[in-house]
């Protein structure tokens, strides 16, 4: 699989642009808005963005997206000791398909990762706690993880809440606190590994900057883009 250009300057934007105006606007007031296809990720992303949290801290089970409903459903107990050290959720309108993995193989040399057809994962550092997730918060990429759940490229996009007393003034990955670094990685690394080590090896092949981030942000909405191209069309024709 060769690396696809993205244009710095071209289609990027078009996900947000395109799913953004009165069609899904009125959708907005009539119905809940899906999380993933309904909610914007912001005119300023990749710089700032909205994501939208599945799980906190403090939660001993994993929530997960139910992706036909737009619900939140019941993954998994976390049957381990592991718990998610920051907020977790992804970046609407974002997919991580075939751009994403060919930026994944450019980036790790390797020739057989493809795309985990998910969202765009994303962890938020913020000091204050949140409740609950299920709810969307304004977050600064700062960097991330490029991450292999097998052959499957699941990069982890790092970011701080934006204002957070704490947090809110780092913008790049250099800020953030070693420590802190640490547990992210020792999370997804073991998170789904049980005692007698059984589970598919996961790996961590680069932990990466804010202009990475962006670019990966970037792929992901033009993965998207082209997966879910005429929805909005379809949307258009259903409600006139």
């Amino acid at each position: 699989m060769r690396a696809t250009k993205v244009s710095s300057n071209t289609t990027q934007h078009a996900p947000s642009a395109r799913l953004s105006g009165p069609i899904w606007q009125a959708l907005g007031v009539l119905f809940r808005a899906h999380p993933w296809h309904g909610v914007s990720p912001g005119s300023e992303a990749p710089n700032v963005l909205t994501a939208f949290i599945e799980i906190v801290p403090s939660d001993t089970v994993k929530y997960e997206l139910d992706k036909v409903s737009g619900l939140m459903r019941v993954d998994r107990p976390q049957r381990y000791s592991n718990a998610s050290p920051t907020l977790y959720g992804f970046i609407p309108q974002t997919l991580c398909a075939e751009q994403v993995a060919a930026r994944c193989e450019a980036q790790s040399g390797r020739s057989d990762i493809v795309g985990d057809d998910d969202p765009l994962d994303i962890c938020v550092l913020a000091e204050n706690p949140i409740a609950h997730g299920n709810v969307l918060v304004e977050a600064i990429p700062i960097g991330g993880l490029r991450i292999l759940d097998g052959r499957a490229a699941d990069d982890k996009i790092i970011a701080v809440l934006a204002g957070d007393a704490s947090y809110g003034q780092f913008r790049d990955i250099h800020d953030c606190p070693a420590g802190l670094l640490e547990r992210l990685k020792h999370y997804f690394l073991t998170y789904k590994q049980p005692p007698d080590g059984s589970s598919p090896k996961v790996e961590i092949s680069q932990v990466y900057g804010r202009e990475e981030a962006h670019e990966v942000i970037r792929r992901s909405q033009a993965d998207y883009a082209s997966r879910f191209a005429g929805l909005s069309d379809f949307l258009a024709a259903a409600l006139t």
